[in-house]
């Protein structure tokens, strides 16, 4: 379906980008939970040079102060899940990872209280969690924390709407045996600004499949990050992404394989339409030397449907040992497959339908990695709302 795009090359004009770096796991400052540690970025900074500045209304430089309403947090779990709003000083915070980078440390710094959602151990909930963030105007910082005992077992449903500027920290902790499926839609308004770091710490024997859906907002810049708390654990990170005109959607992921005999697996789809419309996916995997037994692999796919959009795909694996069970990475951007749209012609269909019909074969194995059927329904109703916009 996608033109396959060697790791390194460039497209025509200015329709993708796939590149390579050697040191995009090298943040320009270390990790640390205090803002002063990181100097405000200029844009040449590996971290920093996909993402305008100048859109992150003051998250970057330190200007940007709580205003407004900010967001309103509401949870539905449950009888078995605990949730509670909790201070800065609860030493459940921060267990997951520090923050990697200035705006993340902002927020960090800058929440007034967090919400820690705490499954408890051997619990297998028939239902899910759910997690409406709805942004009512203004700036806002916040700071999540959802918490699987020994053997338990959820599905999380993060789901962002509104229209607000939100940093955010969120952190998955799994124990031992844990099993945790999370599903975070951005279905931003127009003049939305989120940036989010999600840390997740998996257990021995742990599994966890996260799920990032990302439809609106001016700008939204997320960053998953993984490392394992003992053996057998298991990470799958799945991605999907609609960027439209003048849109700025970036997903930036790292799986830090520190631990030995752990496995991952990473797909992020995505399609883009209109003038400026700029997704940007960075994939990097670190496997650490103690990380024997290490099977990974990642994979990025966009699709380009409109002249003037661009995308940026940067896939990165970094390799400490030679134990490795198996490593590899790949990356491909291109327009839709002439083949296939008149394979179907051919056959009665509309090129309109056909097209439609191609995208939406395009992100269908990502939809159904969601596992619940309204979110699944909506997601489809989003893609074809797309498309309809795009014919």
């Amino acid at each position: 379906m996608a033109e396959n795009i060697p790791v390194g090359s460039t497209t025509a004009g200015s329709i993708a980008v796939a590149a390579e770096s050697t040191v995009a796991t090298r943040m320009s400052a270390p990790p640390s939970f205090d803002v002063a540690d990181f100097p405000v970025p200029h844009g040449r900074e590996e971290e920093w040079r996909f993402t305008p500045l100048e859109r992150l209304r003051g998250l970057h430089d330190g200007t940007a102060a709580a205003t407004g309403e900010g967001v309103r947090v509401d949870v539905t779990a449950p009888d078995a899940v605990t949730v509670e709003t909790v201070g800065r000083d609860d030493t459940r915070l921060g267990r997951a990872g520090k923050p990697v980078d200035r705006v993340a440390a902002q927020a960090y710094t800058s929440f007034e209280k967090a919400t820690v959602v705490t499954v408890p151990k051997e619990a297998a909930l028939s239902e899910p969690v759910r997690i409406a963030v709805h942004g009512q105007g203004g700036t806002a910082f916040g700071h999540l924390v959802v918490e699987l005992g020994a053997f338990a077992e959820a599905v999380v449903v993060l789901d962002h709407t509104g229209d607000a500027v939100l940093a955010a920290n969120v952190e998955y902790v799994l124990g031992d045996g844990a099993k945790l499926t999370v599903v975070s839609v951005q279905d931003w308004g127009d003049k939305a600004v989120h940036v989010a770091q999600h840390n997740a710490l998996v257990g021995r024997d742990a599994s966890f499949k996260s799920v990032v859906v990302t439809f609106g907002g001016d700008l939204v810049r997320v960053h998953p990050r993984v490392a394992y708390a003992g053996t057998g654990g298991e990470a799958e990170l799945f991605g999907l992404y609609f960027t439209d005109a003048g849109q700025h959607q970036e997903h930036r992921l790292l799986v830090d394989h520190n631990t030995p005999h752990c496995t991952s697996n990473v797909v992020y789809k995505g399609a883009l339409q209109g003038e400026s419309a700029h997704a940007v996916w960075i994939g990097d995997v670190l496997i650490q030397a103690a990380a024997e037994g290490t099977d990974t692999y990642e994979m990025n796919r966009n699709l380009v449907l409109t002249d003037g959009a661009r995308v940026d795909s940067v896939p990165n694996l970094e390799i400490e040992t030679g134990e490795i069970a198996g490593a590899g990475h790949a990356s491909a951007t291109g327009r839709f497959d002439d083949e296939q749209l008149f394979y179907l012609m051919a056959r009665g269909i509309p090129e309109t339908e056909a097209r439609r019909l191609v995208v939406r074969g395009f992100f269908a194995e990502l939809v159904q990695q969601i596992g619940l059927a309204d979110v699944e329904a909506r997601l489809i109703e989003k893609i074809e709302a797309e498309l309809e916009a795009s014919v």
